[in-house]
Formats: C-alpha cells, structure tokens, sequence
C-alpha cells in the first residue's frame, strides 16, 4: 500500500517550516537552516518547502519575524507591568537576552549581517521601532537610548556572553546585572 503524506493548508505548511527552523536554528545554528534541512524535518520534499517560502532566506525571515513578534508583546507587557508598578526592568533584560541567546536570535542576525542577508532584519528592525512608537516616552525615560542599549547587549552577550564572563572571570548573569543596573540610573528609579 502506498504512503500518503497528510495534505496541509498553507498556513499549516508555513508554521511547521517555520518551527522547524526555529528548532534547527537552536540546535546546530543558522547556517543549518537550509530548505533540505526543514524539509527533511517536516517530511516534505525540498520543492514543497521552496513552493511556500521562495528562498532559505526568506524561511529565515519568517522566522525571524515570528520569534520577533512573540518575544515583542511579551516585552510589551513587561515594560507595562514595570511602569506600572515602578519596578525595575531586570524582567525585561532577561526576556531580551533570552531571545537574543537561548532562541537563537544572536546567531540568526549575525549569520544575516555576515551573508548579506540584509533584508531579513527588516521585521525585527520594524517591530523594535513600533514597540518603541506604542510605548512612547515614559516619565523623561529615553526609551529610544534604552531600546539601543539593550538590543545591541543582548545581541553581544548572545554571542559571546559565556565566553567573555569566563575569560574575565565572572559570574555568568554579570552583564545582566550590570545593564538592569544601568536602566535603573537611565530611567532614574
């Protein structure tokens, strides 16, 4: 008897690529993030992954812009819960970082500036600006220079974070704790 695959709509098709790629990012990097690799995840062929995203470049787009947009409206409702209650913004430092170093975020947008991949940063450059834009200034906070601050350090400490606190001998959170610090001083809190 001959296999049949499941037939799946396109919304379907796109987000288990999508995952799929997001979970090979994690575990072996953005340069395994090839449309053989996804598709051989999913059990689908090379051509049907190709047919719904074009290019590995565009499926690494689309999963930019989709752990982009998750991680977005959680740091949303953190910065909201912390000038809320004037608390400081460790959580949002730690949900920054995670995304950058645990979700792989550090190593796609490096592997994206080093290829020439220059277009796939459009949705995460496009969602940092609009959740700056929503959330606005906040009590003379310089939400544009916090925003700054923080993107840039998490995309280091993602890349290089373990590496550098070992060498200098510091506890592995260290660069954590000195940028909540220095958000503290910013937003004068």
């Amino acid at each position: 008897m001959p296999h049949t695959r499941l037939r799946l709509s396109t919304e379907e098709m796109r987000f288990r690529a999508i995952d799929a790629a997001r979970t090979i990012l994690i575990e072996e990097g953005p340069q395994a993030v090839t449309l053989m690799a996804v598709a051989k995840r999913i059990n689908r062929t090379h051509a049907n992954v190709l047919h719904h995203f074009g290019s590995a470049g565009e499926l690494r787009r689309a999963m930019a812009e989709m752990v982009v947009s998750r991680a977005v409206a959680e740091i949303e409702q953190k910065v909201i819960e912390a000038r809320r209650n004037e608390s400081d913004l460790r959580e949002v430092v730690d949900i920054t970082f995670d995304i950058f170093e645990k979700q792989g975020l550090a190593a796609l947008v490096s592997w994206m500036v080093v290829t020439g991949e220059r277009e796939g940063l459009v949705p995460i450059l496009e969602a940092v600006h609009t959740v700056v834009e929503e959330l606005g200034e906040y009590r003379g906070a310089p939400l544009r220079q916090i925003t700054h601050i923080l993107v840039l350090t998490a995309l280091g400490e993602g890349l290089l974070g373990e590496s550098i606190a070992e060498a200098l001998d510091l506890p592995r959170d260290s660069a954590r704790q000195t940028l909540a610090h220095q958000l503290r001083v910013m937003r004068g809190w």
